[in-house]
């Protein structure tokens, strides 16, 4: 097993020395920084399993530090240290989220052990009596490098360790089923059924048959009983996709399962007790079809009892290679020809497309382009006719700034129903200096006014 990275942050040379020499001589990979600044920049660089910094240093301090680290992968554990520690200091930093909270001078063996612990947080479960997992094979068919991917992994693999219902909130092809599936390899249930049932795709006056199952000869063409896919996922997990374009009258029904723990099937009498682990998701709006009557609010409570986004694939751009190069090779592998890699034009028109069917789109792309391809290098002509033409690019950094400011004005003055002073305080900006933004944007507040919430 590749060693743990032990990220350590303190301004003191001294500590910084022996807390590598210890951690190293215990089989930790050790990668120690002298302020919170340097730390940032290495948490993207080295991934570290652990974070143990002082509390009191020059510039950015610990929690400062703890703060910082969440925003960028917030299942991070992060151990803070000090000499000027005191209960109240301990108690408010362990209800922000800190791992746990030493004082110096600190026993080396409970420091280890605080880190053992730590470091279990972020590992894999293992599943009983069976050979154990390494560390990645959960989420194997999952492909990144992205901060924004390995965050929303991070709290995927928290929230396996319960049988907390999971609501995935993300467009289509961004891949929300292959994050439901890594979830369930991640639990104890991996042993038992991944159920997958996509609720747009089934006809209404099919799908309660198809998930809580039916008796024979309920319905015309019920030849025989159906379990239903609840009882099929019994003990496992089913993942209910497309969950916002369920019907209305099957949303109280699943309700009732839900709350009850039990299914009835179509045309029978009797409750058959049913152990599942739900898991769903959606690519809608489910906070607007709420507003709308079409979703039930207490059976979307009772789904998102934690909720997951899943980037677009624009959002993790840096991903597009590594994906691109991933389906060429399961491509090669299946077919009668070797195409092993993008000419450097074509991978540029691969990062720069617009990808509205995210990582979906990108493997249809790479697939027409490899089926096309006479080459072992694909050119940047099939690519480009496997976009449809459009290339897409990059906008200029001030274009992005602009959009970016003129969005977040937009936001504040719905928000705020055109009251600029109100929006102002929200912006942390004068009333003069408000004004002008909206100015440069071409804005103005009254208009926001007759658009407020009814």
């Amino acid at each position: 097993m590749d060693k743990k990275t032990v990220l350590i942050v303190d301004d003191d040379h001294d500590i910084l020395k022996l807390l590598s020499m210890r951690l190293e001589a215990s089989g930790y990979h050790v990668v120690a920084v002298d302020s919170a600044e340097k730390a940032i920049v290495q948490v993207s660089l080295c991934k570290p399993a652990v974070v143990v910094t002082d509390l009191r240093m020059g510039g950015m301090d610990g929690m400062a530090l703890f703060y910082s680290l969440q925003k960028v992968n917030s299942a991070l554990p992060v151990i803070i240290m000090t000499a000027h520690g005191t209960i109240p200091e301990a108690v408010e930093a362990t209800k922000q989220g800190v791992f746990s909270f030493i004082t110096k001078p600190f026993d080396s063996k409970q420091l280890l052990i605080h880190i053992q612990k730590a470091v279990l947080v972020n590992s894999v479960p293992s599943s009983g009596d069976d050979a154990p997992q390494s560390d990645n094979s959960w989420r194997k068919e999952i492909v990144t490098c992205s901060n924004v991917m390995e965050d929303l992994l991070g709290q995927a693999l928290l929230l396996a360790k319960s049988d907390t219902s999971v609501f995935i909130h993300g467009q289509s092809g961004t891949g929300k089923e292959l994050l439901a599936k890594a979830i369930h390899a991640a639990s104890e249930r991996s042993k038992y059924q991944f159920v997958a049932v996509n609720c747009a795709a089934i006809p209404e006056n099919l799908l309660e048959s198809e998930l809580f199952g039916h008796a024979k000869g309920s319905f015309t063409g019920a030849a025989s009983s159906y379990e239903g896919l609840f009882q099929a996922a019994n003990k496992g997990t089913i993942f209910l996709d497309e969950i916002g374009d369920m019907p209305l009258s099957l949303q109280v029904k699943l309700l009732r399962v839900l709350q009850e723990r039990q299914v009835r099937p179509v045309g029978s009498t009797k409750n058959i007790p049913v152990d599942v682990r739900v898991i769903s998701a959606t690519h809608c709006d489910i906070d607007k079809e709420m507003s709308l009557g079409n979703f039930r609010e207490d059976l979307y409570y009772r789904l998102n009892v934690a909720g997951l986004d899943i980037p677009n694939l624009v959002d993790r751009r840096q991903d597009i290679p590594l994906l691109a190069n991933y389906f060429l090779k399961e491509f090669s592998r299946s077919g009668r020809k070797k195409v092993k890699s993008f000419a450097s034009d074509a991978m540029e028109l691969l990062m720069t497309a617009e990808w509205l069917g995210n990582v979906r789109q990108l493997r249809n792309v790479v697939e027409q382009s490899f089926a096309l391809s006479t080459t072992p290098v694909v050119p940047a002509r099939l690519v480009l006719k496997a976009l449809r033409g459009k290339s897409g690019k990059i906008m200029p950094l001030t274009e992005a700034k602009k959009r970016f400011e003129r969005d977040y004005l937009l936001k504040l003055l719905q928000l705020t129903s055109g009251n600029v002073t109100q929006a102002a305080r929200l912006a942390d900006r004068n009333r003069t200096e408000f004004y002008k933004l909206l100015h440069r944007h071409h804005l103005e507040p009254s208009e926001f006014k007759a658009t407020s919430r009814i």
